[in-house]
C-alpha cells in the first residue's frame, strides 16, 4: 500500500499542474494517459465553463425500442358481453367518430380518385372548375385534375349524365378509392 501511495506521489510530482482556464488538446492528452491502466471507464470534468468527457472500453449497446403501431379495429367472432350504462358512456368518447354518411347509398354513379393525390376542380386559381353541382356532362367529359408527383392527371366522367354531388373540398389532398363525384345518369 505505501508503494502505491509513493507512486501516486510521484506521479504528482512530475505531472505540469493544470492551468485554470479552458481546457487544451494536451490538458485531454494527460486526462487519458492518466486514466490508462486504470479500471475508470467514463470520467466528466468541469473547468472554467468546458466540460470533458472521457469515455473508454466497449460503446454500450444500443438498444432500440420498437412502438407497436395502432391496429386496425376488427370485429370480435364473438358477441361481446352486456356493458353497464356507466362503462358504455366511458367508453363512448375513446370510440371513433362515426363516418360521414356514404355516397354510395345515393343512387348514381361514384367516380372516385385513381391514386392518391390533390385535388383540383378548375386548371388553375383563376380559371372557372370543370363542372358544378347540377352540370350535365358527357362520357369522358373532364371534371376535375387529381396531382400526383407534380403530374396534373385529368379525371374523366365515366357515364353521362348530371351532377348530383361534388364530395371533396377544392386543392385538398385525396387517397386511392376516395369517391370525388356523383353523377346520376340521364
Amino acid at each position: 500500500m505505501a508503494r502505491r501511495v509513493e507512486r501516486v506521489q510521484q506521479a504528482e510530482q512530475e505531472k505540469p499542474v493544470v492551468e485554470a482556464g479552458p481546457f487544451t488538446l494536451s490538458d485531454v492528452k494527460q486526462l487519458v494517459e492518466a486514466l490508462e491502466g486504470t479500471d475508470v471507464t467514463s470520467f466528466v470534468w468541469s473547468r472554467s465553463g468546458d466540460k470533458v468527457v472521457i469515455r473508454r472500453g466497449e460503446k454500450p449497446a444500443t438498444v432500440a425500442v420498437a412502438y407497436p403501431s395502432p391496429a386496425a379495429a376488427v370485429a370480435p367472432l364473438a358477441p361481446l358481453p352486456p356493458v353497464s350504462a356507466p362503462a358504455a358512456a366511458a367508453a363512448a368518447p375513446a370510440a371513433a367518430p362515426a363516418p360521414a354518411p356514404k355516397a354510395e347509398s345515393k343512387p348514381g354513379v361514384i367516380v372516385t380518385s385513381p391514386f392518391v393525390g390533390t385535388f383540383y376542380r378548375a386548371p388553375s386559381p383563376e380559371s372557372p372548375p370543370f363542372v358544378d353541382v347540377g352540370a350535365v356532362v358527357k362520357k369522358g367529359q373532364v371534371l376535375c385534375i387529381v396531382e400526383a408527383m407534380k403530374l396534373m392527371n385529368e379525371i374523366e366522367a365515366e357515364v353521362p349524365g348530371k351532377i348530383a354531388e361534388i364530395l371533396v373540398e377544392n386543392a385538398t389532398p385525396v387517397e386511392f378509392g376516395e369517391p370525388l363525384f356523383r353523377i346520376e345518369p340521364a
